[in-house]
């Protein structure tokens, strides 16, 4: 436990503002994956299905559109962006090692290469956290007394 709060104290003052412009891009750009797979869920059921998820597929296909949409909001606005980030993560992991995996570095799979960044932007800001230019910092700041 200390460690992790020795790692988020450092991660906090140590934190550049331009970081929060890629922190609000990437929530952005996770809030509109979301919209895409909400207006055809069935597309993303049958990528499901070829992963041999069938059983689920439903379930999960609903999972991850609705974690991405508000995932993707909050992570934007940077509030409990690292909450937003733990749900995130078994999403962009299941992407990279499963769904796009076979053709990750066989070929050029921009599918796969924009998985692999996102992942690596979601694990640099659970680390980070929200940053300054954000709604937990506002809070944080402006606390009723």
């Amino acid at each position: 436990m200390e460690l992790t709060h020795r790692i988020g104290h450092w991660a906090d003052t140590h934190h550049p503002a331009w970081l929060d412009l890629i922190r609000m891009g990437l929530g952005t750009f996770i809030l509109f994956k979301g919209l895409v797979f909400i207006s055809d869920i069935s597309v993303l059921e049958r990528l499901l299905i070829n992963i041999n998820l069938d059983w689920s597929s439903f379930i999960f296909a609903h999972y991850i559109a609705f974690a991405h949409l508000v995932g993707g909001i909050l992570i934007a606005l940077g509030l409990v962006t690292r909450a937003a980030i733990l749900f995130q993560l078994p999403i962009l992991l299941g992407a990279v090692l499963f769904v796009h995996s076979d053709e990750s570095l066989r070929s050029i799979n921009t599918e796969w290469w924009v998985s692999a960044l996102t992942l690596f932007l979601l694990i640099v800001f659970f680390i980070y956290g929200s940053g300054p230019w954000s709604l937990d910092q506002y809070m944080r700041t402006h606390r009723e007394r």
